[in-house]
Formats: structure tokens, sequence, C-alpha cells
């Protein structure tokens, strides 16, 4: 038996990668000789208590005009589609706070500020008539020029969306980085004893675009046997980034947890081999490895 469920707009994980372009101030360069924290100049420190004051009085304005006119990052986001897509994700998220802190700087040749930075947005929301509550930690690297932030490159990212009285303790084994064509583990595993529970769930890839922002997805649900989501995936064959979550459903709550999959490089063909006469017999994997990806 498969159960629909949309994950829709006001609940997706990946809105706070739009919050956190707007927040998570840090790209390109080498920081192997980055500078601590305390160290930043007066101009970074101030820009981050701008963008997190800004966003947490949910001000669009506010927190764009630190940005360049001709703006990009690395998930092909520009000035003109973040500014849309924050106003309409602020309309659904009303009280969400943000803490941004610095990890390390360092100014280049040409006087650009280079820094790294962790986000954390955290906050609860009533939509359509669910209680939802937001998690999210990401790490993103960011240039400045004339103290306008031009370029961005998020390096790291989870978030963990939950609802009712009792949703899901789940831990989640992903890699954030594999090579292409690389296989990998995907577990979600559901810490709590289940008991009689019946527990559902599913397990999505999606590749990262601005496109895939704001749309709402449908996946199928599924009866679990075991206690969680424990799949074998293959790395697509191309550099990418993409989204690989979990959703997980009881009868008292539920819980979705996303984290980004940095794909890097390109896979090799593979040289046929020659087979025994009499090859031995072996178990069948096929049914938990998703083409493609953990889906």
């Amino acid at each position: 038996m498969h159960n629909s469920l949309k994950l829709f707009q006001g609940a997706s994980p990946r809105l706070a990668i739009i919050l956190v372009t707007a927040l998570g101030l840090s790209t390109g360069g080498n920081l192997a000789l980055a500078a601590t924290p305390d160290t930043a100049p007066p101009e970074l420190k101030n820009a981050l208590s701008q963008i997190d004051a800004a966003a947490n009085r949910r001000d669009v304005q506010g927190v764009m005009q630190l940005y360049s006119s001709n703006f990009t990052n690395s998930d092909g986001l520009n000035r003109q589609n973040m500014e849309k897509a924050l106003g309409q994700l602020w309309q659904r998220y009303t009280q969400l706070q943000y803490r941004t802190s610095l990890q390390s700087w360092e100014r280049d040749r040409t006087g650009a500020i280079l820094a790294e930075t962790v986000t954390q947005i955290t906050g609860t929301q009533a939509i359509d008539g669910r209680d939802w509550t937001f998690n999210s930690t990401i790490r993103s690297r960011q240039r400045f020029e004339n103290q306008k932030i031009v370029q961005q490159e998020i390096l790291a990212e989870r978030t963990q969306l939950s609802s009712g009285e009792k949703p899901p303790t789940v831990e989640l084994k992903l890699p954030e980085r594999v090579r292409a064509g690389q296989e990998f583990t995907f577990d979600a595993i559901v810490r709590e004893p289940l008991g009689d529970d019946v527990l559902v769930g599913s397990a999505l890839q999606e590749s990262i675009s601005p496109q895939g922002y704001l749309n709402p997805t449908q996946i199928q649900l599924e009866p679990l046997a075991a206690g969680g989501i424990f799949k074998q995936g293959r790395a697509p064959n191309n550099a990418g980034r993409y989204w690989i979550s979990a959703v997980l459903v009881r009868a008292d709550g539920m819980t979705i947890l996303t984290q980004r999959m940095q794909v890097e490089g390109i896979a090799r063909p593979t040289r046929p081999q020659n087979r025994p006469s009499n090859p031995r017999t072996r178990p069948n994997r096929e049914q938990n490895r998703p083409s493609g990806g953990a889906s």
C-alpha cells in the first residue's frame, strides 16, 4: 500500500537555503590562511549584525541592500530571484529566528573580504492547520566587494522539519561529498522503539536549482519493515549538487530531514571484465539501490 504525501511549499526543507543565502555571510578563495573571527574588520562584523537583525524582523529590503546587483551563488540564484523568494517565504514563516556566527575570514589581493560562517535557523510555525518545528544549520562562504556580497557558495546544509505530538527522532547518516559514480550509504534511523506503531516513509533525491527552492514535491510513502530507511545509492556520473531527504511518519508525528550532498568529478567508464564460466551466486542488492541516487 502506498500513501501520497505532498511536501507543500510552507513545509519544504529547501526553503532554509533561501534564508541562509541572505544570512550566511561567507565565495571563493583559499581559506588556508584565514584569520580568526576576533580579528575581523568592523565592516564585516557590522554586515553580519545588520543581516541578522533584518532577517529577524523579516525586512527583505534591509537584507538585500547588502547584496550586489550582480550577485550570484553556487545554486544558480541571483539577486532578483532571491529577493522574490525571500518575500514569498516570509509571508509563510513569520516566527523564525536567525543567528550567524563567523568562522574565519581573509582579505585577498584585490582587497575583497572572503568569510566563512555558520547560520542557525530555528522556530515554529502553524501551516495549513499543522504546527511545524524548524531547525536548520548551514555553512557557507561569501565574497565581499565594496561592502556588498557578490558571490556565495553553500558548503554544507542540514534541515529538519517536525510536526505532531511525538515526531520520530531520526539519526541521518549520509556523506556530504562523494565522487561521481561512487556508491554511498543513506540511513535514516528512528531512535525510539516503535512498539505497535506503523512507520511509513520515503527517501527523495533532488537536483538543486533555483526552480526547486519553492516548488512543492509529491512523494509516495511506503510501509517500512525496519525502524527507518536504509538505502544503498550510487552518485550520478557527473558533478552536481543534490538535496537528499528522508520523510518518516508515524501515527503521532512526522519528521522530514534534508541534507545537501555534493557530487564531485566525472565518473570514469568501467571496462568490461571477463566473467568466470561458473560465477558464484551473489545476493541481489538492486532492490535497495535506487537508480542515480537514494530515492
